[in-house]
C-alpha cells in the first residue's frame, strides 16, 4: 500500500460477540485521530454488496463500549461467496472512496476478506468470536465474556439440581472447537467435559467419572458438552440408558453470545481496533490483529486461514485430575 489512506470502511460479519461494539468505536476514534473517515458497514459482506453504510465519527459511537451485540448488525452472505457478488462488493468500494475495510469477525470474516483483497481491496481483520478458534491469535474477542455468562449460569444450575441430587448435562457453544467448554468446565468443577478434540470414550470419560464421584459421596454431577462432540440430550439419553438416572439437559445456545462485555473484552477490543487503524495509516494491509504474549502481532490474511490452533491438552489434564474423587470413607464413631 503506497497511496494516502483518507477513508476507511468498518464492518462485523458471523457470529456476534461480546466486545464487537468496542472495536468498531476504537476503529473509528483511532482512524478520526489520524485525519482518516470512516463509514460504517451494515450487516457485514452483504451490507457490502447492497450498499448499506453510514457515515461515522467520533461522537456517533460514543456509549456503545459497554453494549452486547453490534450496532453495525451483522449477517452471513451467500452473495459474497460468487464473484459476481464479490465484484459488486469492490465497486461499492470504489463508489464509496474506501482505501481499505476493517474486517471483525471470525474464520468465515476473513476468508471474504482474503478473497476482497485479491479483487484489490485492503482489509486488516480484526478476530472476534466466542469459539476462540481462531490460528493466529491467542485470544479472541468475546470468549472471556461468553464463559463468564455461561460460569453464571451453570452456577445456578447446580443450586437447584444440588437440592434434588441430579445430575446436569450441559451444552455449550464453540463450534467444533473445544475451548469454551473446557474452560468453563474447569472454572465449575465440572465432573466431566467432552470436547471434540479428544476422542469420546463414554464409558470412561463421563460413567466412571460419575459412578466415582458418586462413590465419593456426591449426589450432583456435572457434565459440559461443547456443541462439536453432538447433541446433549443424546448425552443424557445414553446417562440414563447405562446407569438408570436421568439428567437435565441444558442447552445454553445463543445466550453466551449477549449480555455487556467485560473488562477484558473491551480492553483487548479497543487495542486491537486501533492496532488495525494504525497497520492501514503506515502502509500495511491484508493483514489480521492477533496477541500472542500479551503483545499484539499482524499476520497475513492467507497465513492466518492456514494456521491451526490445537487446544491445550495440559488443561483437561488438570481438569481430570482435580475433579477426582475418593471413595467416601464413613467416620468412625467409636468412642461416643
Amino acid at each position: 500500500m503506497d497511496k494516502k489512506i483518507n477513508r476507511i470502511g468498518v464492518l462485523t460479519s458471523g457470529g456476534d460477540s461480546p466486545g464487537m461494539n468496542a472495536a468498531v468505536r476504537a476503529v473509528v476514534r483511532t482512524a478520526v485521530s489520524n485525519g482518516v473517515q470512516c463509514v460504517g458497514i451494515r450487516r457485514g459482506w452483504q451490507g457490502l454488496i447492497n450498499s448499506d453504510f453510514v457515515q461515522l465519527d467520533a461522537a456517533s459511537v460514543g456509549h456503545i463500549i459497554s453494549r452486547g451485540g453490534t450496532i453495525l448488525y451483522t449477517a452471513r452472505s451467500e452473495d459474497f461467496m460468487s464473484e459476481k457478488g464479490r465484484l459488486k462488493a469492490v465497486s461499492t468500494c470504489k463508489m464509496l472512496g474506501l482505501d481499505g475495510i476493517v474486517a471483525i469477525g471470525g474464520d468465515g470474516t476473513f476468508r471474504g476478506a482474503l478473497a476482497l483483497s485479491r479483487l484489490g481491496v485492503p482489509v486488516v481483520g480484526v478476530p472476534a468470536t466466542i469459539d476462540n478458534d481462531i490460528g493466529c491469535t491467542n485470544y479472541t474477542i468475546g470468549f472471556d465474556t461468553a464463559c463468564n455468562t455461561a460460569i453464571e449460569c451453570i452456577d445456578k444450575l447446580r443450586d437447584t439440581m444440588q437440592s434434588h441430587e441430579r445430575c446436569s448435562v450441559v451444552e455449550v457453544m464453540g463450534r467444533n472447537a473445544g475451548f469454551l467448554a473446557l474452560y468453563v468446565g474447569i472454572a465449575v468443577g465440572a465432573t466431566a467435559v467432552l470436547v471434540p478434540e479428544r476422542e469420546l470414550d463414554f464409558q470412561r470419560d463421563v460413567i466412571e467419572r460419575i459412578r466415582s464421584a458418586r462413590l465419593a459421596g456426591s449426589t450432583h454431577f456435572m457434565i459440559v458438552v461443547a456443541e462439536g462432540v453432538g447433541s446433549a440430550v443424546e448425552i443424557g439419553k445414553q446417562i440414563h440408558e447405562a446407569i438408570g438416572i436421568e439428567p437435565r439437559v441444558t442447552v445454553l445456545g445463543h445466550i453466551q453470545r449477549g449480555g455487556t462485555p467485560n473488562a477484558r473484552d473491551r480492553e483487548t477490543a479497543t487495542r486491537m481496533g486501533y492496532f488495525a487503524v494504525k497497520a492501514f495509516v503506515e502502509g500495511r494491509g491484508n493483514c489480521v490483529i492477533g496477541t500472542r504474549g500479551g503483545d499484539m502481532v499482524e499476520t497475513p490474511i492467507e497465513e492466518a486461514l492456514q494456521m491451526e490452533k490445537h487446544l491445550q491438552m495440559d488443561r483437561y489434564h488438570v481438569l481430570e485430575t482435580v475433579s477426582v474423587t475418593t471413595p467416601y470413607v464413613q467416620p468412625s464413631i467409636e468412642g461416643h
